[in-house]
């Protein structure tokens, strides 16, 4: 905006220069000096000046030359350092008629205070050097398309923010716990729950209000699933009605540990079964047992895998984890000195 402003007044001031010129030669010049040539078409009209108001009349003169008026506003442009001129068709060209010639020097004389401020801003133009930012990679000037505001930033659009019209808000929701068996996280079950509101009446008070809720347990659910009722908590003024958020957790096992998708068994053998092999009767999830024969030297620590025998995997329907065993050694606890000694004859040479 400053740079266009700049431009704008070195524009008017290369004009204004243009006209006294021209007074001058015309006042200087006599009628018989004149040379003749044909007659001008003139017309003269009334103009209102941009600047003070006032209605000046002007003649419209078709007898000049055009290449000699813009020869002449290209000369004087060049002497203001304005970067920037637009000069006028001849057809448009608006110049002061001999009668009104007086018109136009106490016009100008009026104006000689602003000509010579105006004059030092142009000359302040001429010698603008122009900030980096509007300077290209090649050191040329060239006009920003924004300009930056005074700290630096650029205004970015505001985030629209939508406002709630109907003026109800959302309570948070009502967390309750699901307690669930490993058996039913592994086979699925459906599980009812008997839960109590607060209702609001057409009269304004509050009644409580008794409803049975309906849970499907899917095969393979972990510690943690959330499972929510919309509009199934209390109701409040001026407020939606409450959620009701269930969180599953899982109840201990005597015997099983859950890990992921396997389940994880301890079995206690004695020693002699540990050394010797055995087959053992090993319990699953549900109460059915399986045999299991294990040949192997049976250390403390010692594990077996059984596939399939683990927890059910919700994203792959049919399918189970693993159950790990885990053997614990059973060592007796008195040996009379002849079993020590057999066992010593025994197990010396085994290492």
């Amino acid at each position: 905006m400053v740079l266009a402003k700049k431009a704008i007044r070195c524009l008017s001031k290369s004009y204004k220069s243009f006209i006294k010129i021209w007074l001058r030669r015309k006042t200087s010049s006599s009628p018989i000096d004149a040379k003749p040539s044909r007659p001008k078409q003139i017309q003269q009209e009334s103009v209102v000046d941009d600047k003070s108001g006032e209605h000046t009349n002007v003649i419209r003169n078709t007898g000049l030359n055009a290449n000699a008026l813009r020869e002449k506003n290209i000369m004087m442009s060049s002497r203001l350092g304005c970067c920037l001129f637009r000069h006028r068709s001849l057809g448009n060209s608006r110049l002061p008629s001999n009668s009104m010639a007086s018109t136009s020097r106490n016009n100008s004389i009026n104006r000689k205070r602003d000509n010579h401020k105006r004059s030092k801003s142009v000359e302040s133009f001429a010698n603008f050097v122009p900030p980096p930012y509007l300077l290209n990679t090649s050191g040329s000037f060239q006009m920003p398309t924004r300009m930056p505001s005074r700290n630096g930033s650029r205004k970015s659009g505001a985030p629209i923010m939508y406002s709630n019209s109907s003026g109800m808000l959302k309570p948070p929701p009502i967390e309750k716990t699901l307690e669930c068996t490993l058996e039913e996280l592994c086979y699925g079950c459906t599980k009812k729950v008997m839960i109590t509101r607060d209702v609001l009446t057409d009269t304004g008070s509050v009644v409580k209000e008794e409803e049975q809720l309906t849970i499907n347990v899917e095969p393979g659910w972990k510690k943690g699933t959330k499972i929510t009722f919309v509009g199934k908590g209390n109701m409040r003024p001026n407020a939606y009605q409450e959620d009701i958020v269930f969180h599953v957790s899982e109840k201990g096992h005597q015997l099983f540990r859950r890990e992921g998708d396997d389940l994880a068994l301890c079995l206690e053998i004695p020693l002699i079964k540990a050394l010797t092999g055995c087959t053992i009767s090993v319990p699953l999830l549900g109460g059915d047992h399986m045999n299991l024969t294990v040949d192997d030297v049976i250390y403390p620590g010692y594990q077996k895998i059984v596939t399939d025998q683990g927890m059910s995997i919700s994203r792959e329907s049919g399918k189970r984890g693993d159950l790990r065993i885990t053997f614990l050694v059973e060592f007796p606890t008195h040996l009379t000195d002849n079993q020590r000694s057999d066992v010593f004859g025994i197990l010396q040479n085994s290492c």
